[in-house]
């Protein structure tokens, strides 16, 4: 009985690596043939942290390209938590595995929530902006702004280097994702910080305005 046991389970774990290594194949071909992939590269605010999945901004952004412009799809490769150097040693393989023609960069946050020097973000975000122009994506930036108990100096850093980076990397951007949010409190979870269900919506018209123009 056991050496059928181990039979069966060695042809589950067969199946299994061959459907995965299709699924790897048939993602990386529809992102080499269509020509028309948007990559969202992020941190919790696009990753549905707290909120039911599909609720988020990303895959609003997926039905609203449904509806406006169809063949275009989007990757939401987003992590919960992720820093700008995270993203910038992630992207890469992205950038091979689902060759953008748009990439979206939603980071910074959470090297201000910890602190983190300023000039490492701005480098990281202009790395990342380099090196998807140079697998042939245009790239829109993110801005976040952080709570002004940071310090005058810090918050103020913070938000203008969002802007920095796009100008000297001629990119799109977004000036701030919570723009119209931001002080109303009933469009955010309870921790204060990450916009629920009904904050989604409005995320999504502010990053909407930015990648537009980038689709005609």
């Amino acid at each position: 009985m056991r050496p059928l046991i181990r039979l069966l389970f060695a042809t589950v774990l067969t199946l299994l690596a061959a459907t995965a290594a299709y699924a790897q194949t048939a993602s990386a071909a529809a992102g080499s043939t269509s020509g028309k992939t948007i990559l969202v590269v992020g941190d919790s605010l696009s990753a549905e942290y707290g909120i039911a999945r599909g609720t988020g901004w990303v895959p609003l952004l997926g039905r609203r390209l449904a509806q406006e412009y169809p063949g275009w799809t989007v990757i939401n490769a987003s992590i919960s938590g992720d820093t700008s150097s995270g993203g910038l040693t992630r992207l890469p393989a992205l950038l091979r595995q689902h060759r953008p023609a748009i990439v979206i960069l939603e980071l910074g946050s959470n090297d201000a929530l910890r602190g983190l020097p300023l000039a490492m973000t701005q480098q990281n975000l202009t790395a990342m902006a380099r090196q998807a122009r140079q697998a042939g994506a245009a790239v829109l930036l993110v801005g976040m702004q952080i709570p002004p108990n940071y310090g005058r100096a810090y918050t103020d850093q913070f938000r203008d280097l969002f802007g920095k980076v796009a100008k000297a990397e001629n990119t799109g951007l977004v000036p701030f994702l919570m723009e119209g949010i931001a002080t109303d409190r009933a469009l955010f979870q309870p921790d204060g910080i990450h916009p629920n269900e009904q904050g989604q919506p409005r995320l999504l018209d502010n990053v909407w305005a930015g990648l537009k123009p980038m689709l005609n």
